[in-house]
């Protein structure tokens, strides 16, 4: 029986604290990257997507470099309907839109 020696990562992860922080950046970060591509997807400025969606520049522009903003699942509908995308929660296989 070998004992295998544990990676920083998952000596890091395995702390409670660590696990929480990395999780709710790590969904930041996929969420600033959605964002990003697609605006980039679209050709839509952050001034076209604040204009379409209601949402100020500045919020827009923190949550493009990953600066921590607090948003609300409105927000995240509003700046995604413009780029063509909807929010959904699935359960047991059946969607509900989340909508506006």
């Amino acid at each position: 029986m070998t004992n295998k020696k544990k990676s920083t990562f998952d000596r890091f992860i395995n702390e409670p604290e660590q696990r929480k922080k990395f999780e709710k950046e790590y969904t930041q970060f996929l969420f600033s990257e959605l964002l990003l591509e697609a605006m980039d997807e679209e050709h839509i400025s952050v001034r076209e997507l604040s204009k379409e969606s209601g949402i100020s520049t500045s919020i827009i522009q923190n949550m493009r470099s990953m600066k921590p903003t607090n948003i609300t699942i409105k927000t995240m509908a509003s700046l995604l309907k413009p780029l063509g995308y909807q929010l959904v929660a699935t359960k047991d296989g059946k969607n509900v839109e989340l909508s506006l």
